[in-house]
């Protein structure tokens, strides 16, 4: 689990600097020096002006035009982000054909976040964890970034529309009363539609909640086909009991597995509330250390079937502890 002072590495262009950084960070673990590890801080600098307009006029994978465009995590063995690296660190495939990267970004651009919170009565004695969650998730934001809030219970309700202004997010949290059922997958559609109005292109939603769908009009697999067509990353933050667990509660992190990892987001399943906070940072980070992959396909799709994404990290084999994560695929355009 993540701890609350989050640490990032940091990997410098050339490779003695880099497998010193990394040697140290495996060989000393926590102990590790400030020179050798330490937070990133925020970039300012803007994008190209090819990445700049495909970040905020056109969603992550846009189906209907030719640039791609796909978030990368880069951690190591301890879940940390690593940064710094370059183009030349990365290969894209596109159902299996390597493509050219047309353009590379590492910058810190605005990010649209879609908040969606459980406020079933089960969420009572979590109240607390989660309004701190929610704050960690907030803090670790771009000054630029929009966010919006749904909470459900019974139907999903839209408590806060796109504002820059966290402030209003967090004051709605202390108006939130837990009681009800829980119609998760209704929610998911909400913020789903919901981010059909959202500034930028790079879009994400965080799900907090604490047990599996049990008052939904939409089904499992209808949210799993809707979130592998959107636009948007899907993380979640999932609080399960696992001793007297209903068989909602059961099927609860396979489901938020399953509807995350596909977008590309991840899915974290704790049974310890007070983790909330330290996990909501943590994907806070991930948001703002991600690598952006722009490239053209050489086979255009025009069928609208299923097109599988894979990256491939080029780095030395003393480096087989890090790992990349990007959505699987996309759909491509009908006709």
């Amino acid at each position: 689990m993540p701890a609350h002072g989050e640490v990032v590495v940091v990997l410098k262009v050339k490779w003695f600097v880099l497998f010193f950084v990394l040697l140290s960070s495996c060989v000393l673990s926590a102990q590790t020096s400030v020179e050798d590890v330490h937070v990133v801080p925020r970039q300012t600098k803007r994008l190209s002006e090819d990445v700049q307009l495909a970040e905020n006029s056109l969603p992550l994978i846009k189906t209907n035009v030719q640039l791609v465009l796909v978030p990368v995590s880069v951690t190591d063995s301890n879940q940390r982000f690593v940064t710094g690296l370059s183009r030349d660190n990365f290969k894209i495939f596109d159902n299996n054909k390597l493509q050219e990267i047309q353009n590379f970004s590492t910058e810190d651009a605005p990010i649209s976040l879609g908040i969606i919170l459980d406020v079933s009565g089960s969420m009572g004695d979590k109240a607390e964890r989660v309004r701190d969650a929610v704050t960690q998730f907030c803090e670790a934001a771009n000054p630029e970034d929009e966010f919006f809030m749904i909470v459900f219970a019974d139907e999903p309700r839209l408590a806060v529309d796109f504002t820059s202004n966290t402030n209003e997010i967090e004051k709605e949290l202390l108006f939130v009363r837990p009681k009800g059922r829980t119609s998760l997958l209704d929610a998911i559609y909400m913020g789903i539609h919901r981010m059909e109005h959202a500034k930028y292109g790079k879009k994400a939603l965080l799900i907090i909640s604490d047990g599996g769908d049990n008052h939904s009009r939409y089904g499992e697999n209808e949210i799993k086909s809707v979130a592998r067509e959107a636009d948007v990353m899907i993380y979640s933050i999932g609080v399960f009991d696992r001793y007297v667990p209903t068989q909602e509660e059961m099927m609860g992190p396979q489901l938020l597995s399953e509807i995350a990892d596909s977008s590309g987001g991840r899915a974290y399943t704790i049974d310890n509330p007070n983790d909330m906070p330290a996990v909501a940072r943590h994907i806070g980070t991930e948001l703002r250390t991600q690598y952006v992959l722009a490239y053209r396909p050489q086979d255009p799709p025009h069928n609208g079937r299923w097109r599988r994404i894979r990256v491939k990290l080029l780095l030395p084999r003393r480096f087989p502890f890090l790992r990349a994560h990007a959505k699987t695929g996309y759909y491509g355009s009908g006709g």
